[in-house]
């Protein structure tokens, strides 16, 4: 690779299982074994004295030293209160995720012998923009240059659509992880995937069903011995069931009933789970996402879309059998396995890829049409728009092609353009005509990404010196709420000129790039006077921290 096309490698962080991909010289999506010669690498960090051990031998680790092991750390992404103490020092999940992209990335560098400094990482659709920020500083932390944050569902549609598909489609991509759920409506035709609009749960996962069967387990342990004491008190006893439910869970996809075997203060019982058992204790769990599936597809009505032509299964937990019949009674559709462990990850490699072919073509147009860099961005719709013309295209794809040694038709297919949707509605704080305080919505959930919207509102009183602005990120798509249903993510003050007054109008414009990163103006009309606002919130690690992390990160070795 020159470094005018670098290679960007796409990575699916994820709850319970990570990976890494990139495409190889013949344009195809391969996902890179980790040293232990796995495909999947266990999202789990053991600081075990001066070196961290990521993956298998840290989730091993789990059963005899509990208290120096981080599982299940992404559920955790952009939150303030989750701190993580070894040794005196504190850890946020951005750092420990950061643990766990080194692995890959040093892992990936052994096997094809090249360093990885580009990246395109992925959350889940629902991730809010606390949870997004956290992954791409979680990346930074890592060292990496992150180029885009993509959505889990997108990466599976690119992966999906990148297989030949003769004609264009509508799918849902049904994604049920270890600990997330989204459930995604995708139209994905030759030279686009656009998104309609997606919903799920970040708490909702793989993780959930394991933690049912521990439940149960305890039951039948204290069932067993005569005992009312809660065993998950003990740490090791807590992480052998979570080891062992989560084996179980695999076996009841294959087999009818499994033996689990108890051990805790000094006692033994051998208990035996079986399937129809499983099905009854986990019954709500599937339930929740066939409504929030429900759910999603009401609001794609609402866009024009009544119906969708098949459903895709991604992410591990999908395998389980009572799962794939739900959804088959549920929609009148045989849902599709579709490389559940690994379409994410090659989904952000193919994205990488074409970001990075795209490049190319951008560099040549720039100096074909002696047009700035920034300038171009959109081919196809520059070609459309007569701004840029089908020959300097041609012409620049041809350039790229003979460069890199891909296809030309490879190269003219970078210009894929994806269109996301935000997952959440973002607003203001203001009062409605009866004084009540309110959020008012500006952006409402599943529009269209990148866009600007602008509002109005209106000063208090006569002589306000300042508007104080709450910027607040809800799950409704109602345009008016009561506070208590929104979170507040950052706070702006915006100062007045003296002598304003009451009524005076407020301009608010919200703007939404491709990742859902939020870039907020507020301007009063009579002095102009402006306040901007880029939110990277307060809960996500930043200022003298991250670069701690930064550095910390970059001393330690992972192994």
């Amino acid at each position: 690779m020159t470094e005018q096309t670098k290679r960007i490698f796409g990575i699916d962080l994820g709850t319970t299982y990570s990976s890494i991909a990139y495409v190889d010289e013949f344009g195809k999506a391969v996902i890179i074994p980790n040293a232990e010669s796995e495909r999947v690498t266990p999202s789990v960090v053991f600081f075990d004295e001066d070196s961290i051990v990521v993956g298998d031998v840290a989730k091993e680790s789990s059963k005899i030293y509990p208290n120096e092991v981080v599982s299940f750390v992404k559920r955790s992404m952009g939150e303030p209160n989750f701190i993580f103490v070894y040794n005196s020092e504190e850890y946020r999940a951005e750092e420990i995720s950061a643990y766990i992209l080194k692995k890959l990335a040093q892992d990936a560098e052994q096997h094809l012998g090249e360093k990885v400094t580009d990246v395109v990482i992925t959350c889940p659709a629902y991730f809010g923009i606390n949870e997004r920020e956290a992954t791409r500083k979680a990346g930074e932390i890592a060292g990496f240059n992150v180029r885009q944050i993509i959505n889990e569902p997108t990466a599976a549609a690119i992966a999906y659509g990148s297989l030949d598909l003769s004609d264009e489609r509508v799918v849902l991509v049904f994604d049920l992880g270890g600990g997330t759920f989204d459930v995604t409506m995708i139209d994905i035709r030759k030279d686009s995937v656009e998104v309609i609009c997606t919903g799920g749960d970040h708490n909702l996962g793989g993780k959930d069903w394991d933690d049912r069967i521990v439940a149960h387990i305890v039951d039948l342990f204290q069932n067993e011995t005569g005992t009312d004491e809660d065993i998950l008190d003990d740490p090791d006893t807590w992480q052998d069931l979570q080891l062992s439910a989560e084996k179980a869970k695999k076996i009841l996809s294959q087999r009818p009933k499994t033996p689990i075997a108890v051990t805790h203060g000094g006692e033994r019982v051998k208990v035996v789970l079986e399937r129809k058992k499983f099905i009854e204790l986990t019954e709500d769990l599937l339930e929740r996402t066939i409504d929030f599936t429900k759910e999603m597809l009401e609001e794609a009505k609402n866009k024009g879309y009544n119906d969708f032509d098949e459903i895709i299964l991604v992410g591990g937990a999908t395998r389980m059998p009572q799962l794939q019949s739900r959804i088959k009674e549920a929609f009148s559709v045989t849902p599709k396995m579709f490389d559940p462990d690994e379409s994410i990850a090659k989904g952000a490699a193919i994205y990488g890829w074409k970001l990075g072919l795209n490049d190319g073509m951008i560099q040549r147009l720039a100096i074909k049409t002696n047009k700035h860099i920034e300038k171009i961005d959109d081919i196809p719709e520059m070609i459309e728009n007569k701004e840029l013309s089908p020959k300097d295209v041609k012409e620049a794809a041809q350039e790229v092609a003979d460069e890199t040694g891909y296809t030309l038709p490879s190269v003219e297919s970078s210009m894929l353009t994806v269109k996301n949707v935000t997952s959440k509605s973002f607003g203001v704080v203001a009062h409605n005509p009866k004084d009540e305080e309110i959020v008012f919505n500006i952006v409402l959930r599943n529009t269209t990404v990148p866009i600007t919207q602008k509002k109005d509102f209106y000063t208090a009183v006569k002589d306000q010196s300042t508007v104080l602005i709450r910027i607040m990120e809800s799950e409704t798509n109602r345009v008016e709420l009561p506070v208590d249903q929104a979170v507040d993510i950052k706070t702006a003050i915006l100062n007045l000129p003296p002598g304003l007054p009451a009524d005076l109008p407020i301009e608010i414009t919200f703007s939404l790039n491709e990742e859902g990163r939020l870039h907020i103006t507020a301007m009063e009309t009579s002095d102009a006077r402006q306040v901007e606002v880029v939110v990277d919130t307060a809960s996500v690690i930043q200022g003298e921290e991250f670069e701690k992390a930064k550095e910390r990160s970059q001393k330690l070795v992972v192994h």
